[in-house]
């Protein structure tokens, strides 16, 4: 018994004054608990006059403490026993108003079940709002995409950048000594900070290599802002996805399953069984760009190794050992998001399915796209596009996974990933809270979720990393982004 209570005491910070028989301190932290529910009670029987002499006392207690906690722990002895005398006397009064403890405990009971109904209904809310936000295309990207295609198409001069390139630079696209990296997005302005922060923080950026693909809309005006800007000699390969004419439905799955009645209804859906969760109709999971980093030996056939990047992130280390890290014989290299079970296979695999049951245990770890180092030899040995492809077509019912591109990664990428340091991968940035000595030491952040950067929904305490490699100045972005 002694022992048990040496570890009760041990765990929550227990002095000895607290554990005296006499001890003022606690008995004023006692009674401010016992006050709060007294307040709780007297608001609900309007007994306003009460719950300002309580409030007043309770205020006048916790000024004790900290009075106490101010100067080394030592409790004032006739402050606090005036003051537990005082408010003695208002529970005793409490008493006589039938504050009882059973009445409380119902009351509170009512209280809780009243708010967590209001909390449900504020949470849903809150989700459906917030998804509408986070793909909600905010003015300042429209406005720059419209002033940079009218700048392509009256400068002949920014397009000779691109259709002009030297052989030398044609060669760079394909030279394995070089470090490239493959980012694709529909988002000019969260691109361009991506290759800015790469080339910025990286010890050799004429040896950078960016690989970025678009769709037909973004194509041209994504042309005339990296043909605008310099990045510090850095190469930059520019395509869209519509000119992979073998990306078609005879092909590529989730093109197939786009088509079919039935896939459509899932995705857009209000009606039935309460209508699709919003979450699972977000525009990104159809897009094929979204689906694109599975075919990366396909269209890059003669690259050997490249880094994936996704475009909500930002770099602020150097990346190239990223380039010479070993993976073991694996295919690719990726942070585990597994610290907690959250992230486990179970989360995102439906393992009540006999043939996800079969083949994948329930509690393997997790992984992040967003940042990863891919060896497309070891890629195209393995056929790992033509595992995504099995697991794709059988997911056709939705009834494997429900949404995105990581569920279809864990089982297409499974036993083939290296785990690399965290530190390399800090992911969170765009819905939760993150240590500030974790981003400080990470080489790329990560805004996955809702909350990205550039959008008014943002978290204003991270915002700060991205908008350090936004060029505000830049005469496009003045007229388009009131800041």
């Amino acid at each position: 018994q002694r022992s048990y209570l040496e570890v009760i005491t041990d765990t929550h910070n227990m002095t000895d004054e607290m554990l005296s028989a006499h001890s003022l301190s606690r008995q004023l932290m006692d009674q401010i608990s016992l006050a709060k529910t007294y307040i709780t009670v007297a608001k609900e029987a309007s007994n306003l006059q009460f719950v300002a002499e309580l409030g007043a006392l309770v205020r006048r207690e916790q000024s004790i403490l900290a009075r106490a906690a101010a100067n080394g722990g030592t409790v004032v002895k006739e402050d606090a026993e005036k003051a537990i005398r005082d408010m003695a006397m208002l529970f005793y009064q409490a008493q006589q108003f039938r504050y009882d403890s059973a009445v409380t405990i119902l009351k509170l009971k009512g209280q809780i079940l009243s708010l967590e109904e209001k909390s449900k209904a504020e949470a849903d809310k809150s989700t459906k709002y917030g998804q509408i936000a986070a793909e909600e295309l905010p003015k300042g990207l429209y406005c720059l995409g419209v002033r940079l295609t009218m700048e392509w198409f009256k400068s002949a001069e920014l397009q000779r950048k691109f259709l002009d390139r030297s052989p030398a630079v044609q060669s760079n696209l394909r030279d394995n000594s070089l470090y490239h990296y493959c980012v694709f997005s529909d988002n000019i302005i969260a691109v361009s900070v991506v290759v800015n922060s790469t080339t910025l923080n990286s010890k050799h950026p004429e040896k950078i290599v960016f690989h970025l693909v678009t769709d037909e809309v973004n194509y041209d005006p994504m042309r005339a802002w990296f043909a605008l800007n310099d990045y510090r000699g850095a190469i930059v390969e520019i395509q869209k996805v519509e000119d992979f004419t073998w990306l078609n439905a005879s092909y590529v799955p989730v093109l197939k399953q786009l088509q079919d009645a039935a896939t459509q209804n899932f995705y857009f859906s209000g009606s039935g069984n309460r209508g699709t969760p919003i979450k699972f109709r977000n525009p990104k999971y159809l897009s094929m760009l979204n689906h694109l980093r599975f075919y990366i030996p396909e269209i890059y056939p003669e690259l050997h190794k490249v880094v994936f990047l996704d475009d909500d992130i930002v770099v602020q280390k150097d990346l190239s050992d990223l380039f010479t890290i070993n993976l073991n014989g694996n295919v690719m290299g990726a942070v585990e998001t597994c610290m907690e079970t959250f992230h486990r296979f179970h989360k995102y695999l439906n393992h009540s399915h006999p043939l996800i049951r079969a083949h994948f245990d329930p509690d393997a770890c997790g992984w992040a796209f967003g940042m990863n180092v891919l060896d497309l030899v070891e890629w195209r040995n393995k056929n790992v596009t033509g595992i995504y492809h099995y697991w794709q077509e059988r997911n056709a019912d939705h009834t494997l996974w429900k949404l995105g591109s990581l569920p279809p990664g864990l089982l297409a990428f499974y036993g083939l990933v290296e785990a690399l340091d965290p530190k390399w991968h800090v992911l969170g940035l765009g819905y939760t809270t993150v240590d500030p000595d974790t981003i400080k030491e990470g080489a790329v952040l990560h805004y996955n979720g809702n909350l990205k950067p550039w959008l008014k929904i943002g978290m204003e305490k991270y915002k700060g990393f991205w908008d350090n490699y936004v060029d505000y100045s830049h005469p496009l972005l003045q007229r388009c982004f009131m800041r």
